[in-house]
């Protein structure tokens, strides 16, 4: 069984939120929960109200499929991706009465979990995939 939740567009850059989904990919949601509490990165807390979403839904199913093997201690971080947003965009005034262009860009977090370990490895290869590389 495998739930998500998806958090659009997140007041933080997509680079700072990757450092953060980083960590927390290909562990248990537990685990997972007790590092988010505890880093420093603000978006950390964005990350670990998606990830409490997302095994609240997966718990949410179990209960509506009347799974009665279901154990919140099993559930693994299968993904946990941050697609570039929406863009603010603002203007700064300058010197010379020139203008110049104030991009605040937002993120959307997305968190799949499972109850099954053996997911991982198959979302991780097509996550890498997905992902666009540096814009040059």
């Amino acid at each position: 069984m495998q739930a998500h939740a998806i958090m659009r567009n997140c007041e933080h850059p997509p680079r700072k939120v990757r450092r953060v989904t980083d960590a927390i990919r290909g562990r248990r949601v537990n685990e997972a929960l007790a590092i988010l509490r505890f880093l420093p990165n603000t978006p950390a807390r964005d990350v670990y109200t998606t990830l409490a979403s997302a095994a609240a839904n997966a718990e949410y199913q179990a209960n509506e499929a009347n799974d009665t093997s279901f154990d919140p201690n099993e559930l693994w971080v299968v993904n946990a991706i941050s697609d570039e947003g929406m863009k603010i965009k603002r203007f700064r005034a300058r010197s010379h009465g020139r203008t110049s262009r104030i991009m605040r860009r937002n993120t959307h977090i997305t968190v799949i979990i499972t109850d099954d370990p053996a997911d991982i490895g198959r979302h991780a290869r097509h996550s890498a995939q997905r992902r666009p590389g540096p814009v040059s």
